[in-house]
């Protein structure tokens, strides 16, 4: 088996190449070879069982997709891109990254004749308010922000292309992430990490918005079983509708907060300082928060039960436990 992985020096897309070295196999199958590729240099990986290439470039620029499917790989995993905020503050960058990027990668496919699994990295940013108590999986996408936008472009592409044929696609609209490692980035969602994340290592960490709202989250770790699980999924099992909702757990930021509390004592929790940004709220006061995501539950996809397990995903994962 020969698998793609766009986006591959990104925080997710390392995660899942960790995970892939460490199976060796994939849906029953022996993986032979990994082509890696993104927009920056990555550090040159080795394993005696697996050809790994190292490619480098812009999806959007003429040439650099196809050249990506003259091996043929069995398996894509599309998960390059920029982040939420930084799609909004910079439009053109983010509809050449988020939607010609993919738009070419589907065509180069298409081009390759051979019809592999893509599994593509969608968002609940595809769903814009008002929102009932618990969004359910067929409810309207309507996105109030420019990523949401490119990120239902490119589902709509992605079943197009799959009713045609010419690749067999499933999307996985994935919540917030968290706890991210790392430092922050510029995505809008990044403080629901940084308010656990900085803490737990003594720093304090601002959060911009009230405490009151609430999210859907999952772990790194969680994200990476999503991708691996939808990789090797019937394609019948799924039907027309490839797009899914990812399970999570749903809190508000005082439950993040107060399950930190738990975890690491009232000393860190209190490193949480509040100062309210009108941008970041502008973006979030229209996001999703609950779902039912019964779909993808149905289908076998599984997340984290509380928040209270998902900071000590990272715990385990990020800080040696």
């Amino acid at each position: 088996m020969r698998i793609l992985v766009t986006g591959a020096a990104g925080m997710i897309g390392r995660k899942l190449v960790a995970r892939l070295f460490r199976d060796g196999a994939l849906g029953g199958r022996k993986i032979t070879a990994l082509d890696l590729h993104d927009v920056v240099p990555m550090e040159q990986l080795s394993d005696p069982g697996i050809h790994v290439a190292i490619h480098v470039g812009d999806l959007a620029e003429p040439g650099q997709a196809a050249a990506l499917m003259r091996d043929r790989p069995d398996i894509v995993f599309h998960l390059a891109g920029v982040v939420s905020g930084e799609a909004e503050q910079n439009f053109a960058l983010g509809y050449r990254a988020n939607l010609d990027g993919a738009r070419l990668l589907f065509h180069a496919i298409h081009e390759a004749g051979h019809c592999p699994r893509v599994v593509f990295s969608s968002s609940i940013a595809v769903f814009g308010g008002p929102f009932p108590d618990i969004i359910p999986d067929d409810f309207h996408t309507v996105p109030l922000t420019s990523y949401g936008a490119q990120k239902v472009m490119t589902e709509a592409l992605l079943v197009d292309y799959t009713r045609r044929g010419f690749l067999d696609g499933v999307g996985l609209r994935l919540p917030s992430v968290c706890v991210r490692p790392g430092k922050p980035n510029k995505a809008a969602s990044g403080f629901f990490s940084n308010i656990i994340r900085e803490p737990l290592v003594g720093r304090e960490a601002v959060l911009p918005v009230g405490r009151g709202v609430v999210q859907t989250h999952a772990s790194p770790r969680s994200v990476v079983g999503f991708l691996i699980h939808a990789a090797s999924l019937d394609g019948a099992a799924i039907g027309p509708r490839r797009n899914l909702n990812m399970p999570g757990v749903a809190v508000s930021i005082g439950e993040q907060i107060e399950a930190l509390e738990r975890v690491a004592g009232k000393e860190t929790a209190a490193l949480v300082r509040e100062e309210h940004d009108d941008a970041i709220w502008a973006m979030v006061q229209h996001w999703p928060t609950r779902f039912a995501a019964s779909r993808a539950r149905e289908l076998g996809f599984t997340a984290e039960d509380s928040f209270d397990d998902i900071i000590r995903v990272h715990i385990g994962d990020e800080l040696s436990g």
